[in-house]
């Protein structure tokens, strides 16, 4: 989508941080604006910074919900008459560790971070298919998608998936002509995270983890929502799958790929193994480059069921 004039976007968790960086960013292109949340305050405070522009539509949802979800995309199809872009940017923090026997917080973060996710792109997807006109969706992960991030294992959880969710949605997507892009924020200006300068109330920096000031202090120098929400337009237009906003954690991510590259066996594989890996291989690239090339020679869902025969008869 080289041309975003026009066009209408949703985007969840649209009120605050991230997602009301993509809204400016969009409506500096000429696109139309539906800013779905859930949170009233975030949607009154909004309005008051985007009064009077009438390229912009609020409706409150629960995207965890699907019929509320159902409900905010036909109010926006009701003010907009179609979508475009879709943006699942709607995220809570918290959700607690791996081994804690707690489930309530867990299920929570699941289904907002990843079910959210999911329940968006099932529902407006078709839609933007059945339109004709292509589209583009941009999935928020985080970088805990990409690297760990400690005491917060529901959060990291739903963030990974939501890598894997975007890049089988992208295969998926290519030949209809809608791109697929997946966000990885680092420290980012938003309400997710506060430091206590923000809510000196109720945040004490005082007798804090040493790793949670630590944490405060990355968002003192966090990136503006409003450059991420120009990053995000330049990746839509170019049809870009990964975007990254923060430079700091790239040793990192090189240092577990030499890891991962270092863990593999030295055993060499049989030809049949190799055939089949190029042939996937190849597959992926295709369906994953900004070309986005459809793969003649097999109909979707052909890859999906060979696979699935071969696990139910051999395993894992």
């Amino acid at each position: 989508m080289e041309n975003l004039t026009g066009k209408v976007a949703f985007i969840t968790g649209g009120a605050s941080g991230i997602g009301l960086g993509m809204a400016r960013a969009f409506l500096e292109e000429g696109m139309k604006v539906s800013l779905a949340d859930w949170s009233d305050d975030h949607i009154a405070k909004a309005k008051e910074q985007l009064a009077g522009n009438n390229a912009v539509h609020f409706v409150k949802t629960n995207v965890a919900e699907r019929e509320s979800l159902r409900a905010a995309v036909d109010e926006t199809l009701e003010a907009f008459g179609k979508i475009h872009v879709l943006c699942n940017n709607a995220g809570v923090n918290g959700g607690g560790t791996a081994a804690s026997g707690d489930f309530d917080d867990w299920d929570r973060a699941i289904s907002v971070n990843l079910g959210g996710v999911v329940n968006g792109t099932k529902i407006i997807a078709p839609i933007i298919r059945q339109q004709g006109e292509g589209g583009h969706i941009v999935n928020t992960s985080s970088m805990a998608g990409v690297v760990p991030l400690p005491g917060l294992a529901a959060y990291s959880t739903a963030k990974y998936a939501v890598r894997g969710f975007s890049e089988s949605l992208r295969m998926q997507l290519a030949k209809d002509g809608i791109g697929v892009s997946c966000l990885f924020p680092g420290a980012t200006r938003t309400a997710l995270v506060p430091i206590p300068e923000d809510d000196p109330e109720h945040i004490k920096e005082e007798g804090a983890p040493q790793f949670l000031k630590d944490l405060w202090d990355a968002m003192r120098g966090a990136i503006d929502p409003s450059d991420t929400g120009k990053v995000v337009v330049e990746a839509i237009k170019q049809n870009r799958f990964y975007i990254f906003t923060n430079r700091e954690f790239l040793e990192e991510v090189k240092q577990r790929h030499r890891e991962i590259e270092e863990a593999f066996p030295l055993d060499e594989p049989t030809p049949g193994r190799v055939k089949f890996e190029s042939m996937r291989a190849a597959m992926v690239r295709d369906l994953m480059a900004p070309g986005n090339r459809p793969v003649p020679t097999r109909k979707e869902g052909d890859f999906a069921l060979d696979l699935g025969s071969a696990s139910s008869a051999g395993g894992q």
